[in-house]
Formats: C-alpha cells, sequence, structure tokens
C-alpha cells in the first residue's frame, strides 16, 4: 500500500501548485531509485489514462519529481536481549522487547555497529541540506551504482554469505564468534582479499581495501553485535548469483585472470549444497533460513546422503541454473571442483572442519 499512498501524496502536491521535489528511496538494494521511480510512474500513468487524476499529473513527475539513487550500508540486527539486560543495567527503563504478528521484532533501543555508510545521487531539484557535513556522500548516480557493486559483490555481501553457510553448518550462533573461528576467519580473508580484490569494482570516494579491512576487524568481530549466521542465511538463492557470482563472470571475461584460480569461491556453492541437507557437523539436524527456493533446490538432494562418495548425477540439473549460481557452473568448468568439494563435505561426521582445514591454508 505504501507505493500508491505515495503517489497519491504527489498528487496532491500537483494540486497544490506542483512544486518541485526529490523523492530518494533508502530500500537496500541496487538501482533502488530506478525501482521506485519505475512504481510510481506506472501507478500515476494508470491512473491518468482511467480518468482517475487530471491530465498532466504525469508530465509533472516527469519534469519536476528526481528519484535519486543511493546505497545505505549499515548492519542492524534486530533488538536483542543482551543489549536490553546491558541497557537496564545502564538504568534505562524502556527497554522491552515487542514482536509484531509477522515475527518481526522492535524496541525502544537499536542495537547497530557504528560505522555506517549513506551514498546519494546529487539529483536534488528544489535543494537539499548540506548532509555531507553529517557524513553522506553525494555523488553522480554511476559512482553510486559502483559502491553499491563494490559492497555486494567483493568487500562485505559475499564473505557475510561465506560466514552464514558455514556459521549454520558449524553450528555457530553469532557473527562476531565466526571471527575466532581460525578456518572461517581465513576464509573470508582470502575470498575477499585474494579472490575479490582482483575484480573489484573501485568507486574512488570509498577505498575498497580499507572497507574490507574494516569489515574483517571491526565490523564482523564486533561483539556487541548480536548478529547470526542464520539471519544472514536467509534467501541465499537469492544471493549467490550476485555476491559471488559476479566475481566469476568478472574472471572469465579478464584477459589476464582464470577462473581456474578460484578456489575458495567454489567451496561456499559446495557448502550451500551442504547446507540444503540440514545436517550441521555432528550430523546433528538444523532448519535451513527461510529461501523462496529451499524446498525446490532440497528436492535435488533428496537421495543423496552422509557418506556417499559420488557422482552426483542428481545434482547436474541444479548445477546449471544460472538464476541461482550466475553462472552455468559445468559450461564453466567450475562443477566438477564444487562436486569434488562437497564429497568431502558430506563425507561423515566432522568431514566440514576437515575439509575446511584441508583448503582454507
Amino acid at each position: 500500500m505504501f507505493l500508491p499512498r505515495l503517489t497519491a501524496l504527489m498528487y496532491e502536491r500537483y494540486l497544490a501548485g506542483g512544486e518541485k521535489l526529490a523523492l530518494v528511496s533508502m530500500d537496500n538494494c541496487s538501482h533502488n531509485g530506478e525501482k521506485l521511480q519505475d512504481a510510481v510512474m506506472t501507478i500515476a500513468q494508470a491512473w491518468e489514462e482511467n480518468g482517475l487524476v487530471k491530465e498532466g499529473f504525469v508530465s509533472y513527475l516527469q519534469e519536476n519529481v528526481s528519484f535519486p539513487w543511493s546505497m545505505i550500508d549499515k548492519i542492524t540486527p534486530r533488538p536483542d536481549a543482551k543489549v536490553e539486560a546491558m541497557l537496564k543495567a545502564d538504568g534505562f527503563e524502556d527497554t522491552s522487547l515487542v514482536i509484531t504478528d509477522k515475527n518481526t521484532y522492535t524496541a525502544a533501543f537499536v542495537n547497530a555497529e557504528e560505522p555506517q555508510y549513506l551514498v546519494i545521487e546529487d539529483d536534488f531539484p528544489a535543494g537539499r541540506p548540506q548532509l555531507e557535513k553529517a557524513g553522506v556522500y553525494f555523488t553522480d548516480r554511476d559512482t553510486v551504482n559502483k559502491v553499491e557493486r563494490m559492497k555486494v559483490t567483493t568487500c562485505l555481501n559475499p564473505l557475510h554469505t561465506t560466514l552464514a553457510i558455514y556459521g549454520c553448518l558449524l553450528s555457530h550462533s553469532l557473527i562476531s564468534e565466526e571471527m575466532q573461528d581460525p578456518q572461517l576467519k581465513r576464509m573470508v580473508e582470502i575470498i575477499g582479499y585474494e579472490e575479490g580484490m582482483p575484480v573489484v569494482t573501485d568507486p574512488k570516494i570509498l577505498d575498497p581495501k580499507a572497507f574490507i579491512d574494516e569489515v574483517l576487524t571491526v565490523r564482523f568481530p564486533n561483539p556487541f553485535m548480536p548478529d547470526t549466521p542464520q539471519r544472514i542465511a536467509t534467501d541465499t538463492s537469492q544471493k549467490l548469483a550476485i555476491r559471488f557470482g559476479e566475481t566469476i563472470k568478472s574472471y572469465l571475461a579478464s584477459d589476464e585472470l582464470d577462473v581456474k584460480d578460484l578456489k575458495l569461491i567454489p567451496l561456499v556453492y559446495a557448502g550451500w549444497l551442504r547446507y540444503l541437507m540440514g545436517l550441521d557437523d555432528d550430523l546433528t539436524p538444523f532448519i535451513p533460513s527461510s529461501d523462496p527456493r529451499l524446498e525446490e533446490a532440497q528436492e535435488y538432494l533428496k537421495d543423496i546422503t552422509v557418506g556417499m562418495m559420488g557422482p552426483f548425477p542428481a545434482l547436474e540439473t541444479l548445477l546449471k541454473d544460472e538464476s541461482i549460481w550466475g553462472v552455468n557452473l559445468p559450461e564453466i568448468g567450475m562443477a566438477d571442483l564444487v562436486l569434488s568439494y562437497f564429497a568431502e563435505l558430506i563425507a561423515g561426521k566432522g568431514a566440514i572442519r576437515k575439509t575446511l582445514i584441508k583448503y582454507v591454508k
């Protein structure tokens, strides 16, 4: 209901004189301004075509309203009981957690990390406050897109998903706890610095190397950020293609890089296959996080059991699915490595840890 209401508010503005305005999307997705613009314009055009608004409303939006793109980065997990207890001990009175009917959490406090980034396309037809004095980055659209790509495909999100998958498999309950796990810590360092950095998109306004440094030494290890691998593992089937597939594509497109040099990104892919089995490294069942394609993907593994050595013909179709992996894994020659890792990950109790020790140097 939000978008029709927003469009209705814009119509009221049009009727009141039609002053210029910028509608800045803060949705945490790529090209968010474009998505907001498409939605508002689609609604407005339908209303005008059906005589529900005065003629000229669409033209007003096209000529006087901008939809700047933005990139927001601040890890803010749901309010945590441990933070609640700390605040109570410090004398705060209103710290109770409220759980809604949709199982979302809210409270009078927010537990969030100190590092934060807000990058906005500087397209404000009616002017804007000088928010750069408060740390907001104003730049052009292309740079906003580059910052988003740097974060999502190399410097943060792939590392988060790596920790999410293997954190669940190794029964970790906190991301900060995982950064004390020598294999997992080293794994995200290699994926970030060694496998991702050669193809990172440098937006110039933020340094990619410094960004990863902060992620791995300040943000992820923060014990006061009670974020969980189980939360980050939500919707993993929708994330792999962007968070890892884009790096693979960049290697394939390069004359200087060889996709066969990628060793740990395929291990993440194999880890997700292992994750789909819903068994941790002690072979104790766990419930995978919600994912729109979870049951579909799990169907390919229904006849695979711990201890099987392969081959795994049942996985062939799944490994070809570019909408999940970002690429056709057999076609680019990566499927064999993924399946080899997978066979080792399902060898038996403790096989996940053994595989990490073997390959994460």
